[in-house]
């Protein structure tokens, strides 16, 4: 790639506000970082934005970006600025939001770090590594009084949306249960070797807060979901999202109690998370006891409630979705946007609707009105649902099961689980106590 164009970003000093913007017709200048996988996407939607300017993109791997600035400059765009190390993208005051999908270990950090620079921040699920993270990332959005997006996209499309309200109204009645299912199909990832990173791929930058370790391919593109100092197993990958519609369904916080198991079944490979996992929340709000069950599988499996069932009528592929059962019948949802509802002892059919949405547009007019409430993913959300899966995930890894203390969020007497919810950082790349 070519070298002039990693651009060297104001020196001056001190984090100011990105300039406020005074109508819809006024431009808002994105950056986009992490662009290999999941940032494409961010990459497409902003594109397709009238008024929406890609303004820069980011990456530890020059390839990927060098890829990414040609197919934005040959889709007739300007071509963005482009930069490796976020810190330096952070001191450009023209670019008014960024656009996170970086691995998970870099979520909080990079959003805290914005938030300081006077950046509005979209950032991928989940939204933190660990349960303190996602919190400074909280109180980091509120100080600096910013607009900060979770990437749980189902809470911006029409089919979800409606959906929610139909529970809300009763038409299940009441709802007791729901369960979360991830089922995707996930091959052995085998074992690669450490090695020395490839050429331009600068690791240290995307260690970032995590412990250094050698490079070893396993541990990079994508498969960093299945090692605990970067991701967080697939129900923090494909599963925080079906989590997120659980919690938001029931109309509940924090659970009272947790309890998961499962493991790394039929392949010998270089993968730590568990590729087979069920978790169990109890819920005790506003006088009534709800329970929801999260499952991911992770090979060959049968379809539940519909979901995921193909047209043609041939069995096999993903179940990806969620299902509340209540009083008076049970809804399934399948993927983001499609709902259906089925009622009574017969399971008559009932409302149904299936129907998309952008959570980036979502995003992009938020920043515009400066109103926090006008997000469909505000942070805070994210972050509740995102601590149901650190639960999950930190009970897996104990054991045993969690009681948790929503006052004090901690688990009581349980310092070892305690001590899980947060972790040791690289000097450089602390996430700090005082955002």
């Amino acid at each position: 790639m070519n070298r002039r164009y990693f651009l060297a970003a104001s020196a001056a000093a001190g984090a100011q506000l990105a300039p406020r913007l005074g109508s819809a017709n006024d431009t808002v200048r994105v950056a986009v970082v992490g662009i290999r996988g999941q940032g494409n996407a961010h990459i497409k939607a902003y594109a397709a934005m009238p008024n929406v300017e890609i303004a820069a993109l980011c990456d530890v791997d020059e390839s990927v970006l060098g890829n990414r600035l040609t197919q934005v400059e040959s889709s007739g765009k300007p071509r963005p600025a482009a930069y490796t190390d976020v810190r330096k993208l952070l001191e450009d005051k023209s670019i008014d939001a960024i656009s996170i999908a970086t691995p998970n270990h870099w979520h909080a950090l990079m959003g805290i770090w914005a938030c300081q620079a006077g950046k509005d921040v979209y950032v991928e699920k989940p939204c933190s590594h660990n349960i303190y993270e996602g919190a400074q990332l909280v109180k980091a959005a509120r100080k600096y009084n910013r607009i900060v997006q979770h990437g749980t996209n189902s809470r911006s499309t029409a089919g979800m949306r409606e959906g929610m309200e139909k529970l809300r109204e009763g038409v299940i009645g009441d709802v007791y249960m729901s369960r979360g299912l991830c089922f995707k199909w996930r091959d052995t990832i085998g074992r690669t070797p450490e090695e020395a990173p490839p050429p331009g791929v600068h690791y240290d930058l995307w260690l970032g807060p995590a412990p250094k370790r050698a490079f070893s391919r396993n541990r990079f593109h994508y498969n960093w979901h299945w090692h605990w100092d970067y991701g967080n197993g697939d129900i923090g990958n494909q599963g925080i999202h079906e989590m997120d519609i659980c919690r938001w369904g029931l109309g509940v916080k924090y659970p009272t109690r947790v309890s998961s198991m499962g493991g790394h079944f039929m392949f010998d490979d270089d993968q730590e998370t568990p590729n087979t996992q069920i978790a169990t929340f109890e819920f005790n709000e506003r006088g009534r006891k709800q329970i929801l069950v999260f499952e991911v599988r992770h090979w060959i499996s049968n379809h539940e409630a519909g979901i995921g069932e193909r047209s043609d009528g041939k069995r096999g592929g993903n179940t990806v979705g969620n299902i509340f059962y209540g009083s008076q019948g049970y809804m399934a949802i399948d993927g983001y946007a499609t709902y259906k509802t089925f009622l009574g002892r017969e399971q008559e059919p009932g409302p149904a609707r299936s129907e998309g949405g952008s959570n980036w547009a979502n995003f992009i007019a938020a920043v515009r009105s400066r109103k926090v409430s006008d997000l469909n993913a505000d942070i805070e959300e994210g972050h509740v649902s995102c601590v149901l899966m650190h639960l999950a995930n930190i009970s897996y890894r104990l054991g045993r099961s969690l009681n948790f203390d929503a006052t004090t969020m901690s688990v009581p007497g349980d310092s070892e689980a305690n001590k899980m919810f947060t972790r040791p950082y690289r000097e450089g790349f602390v996430v700090p106590k005082n955002v």
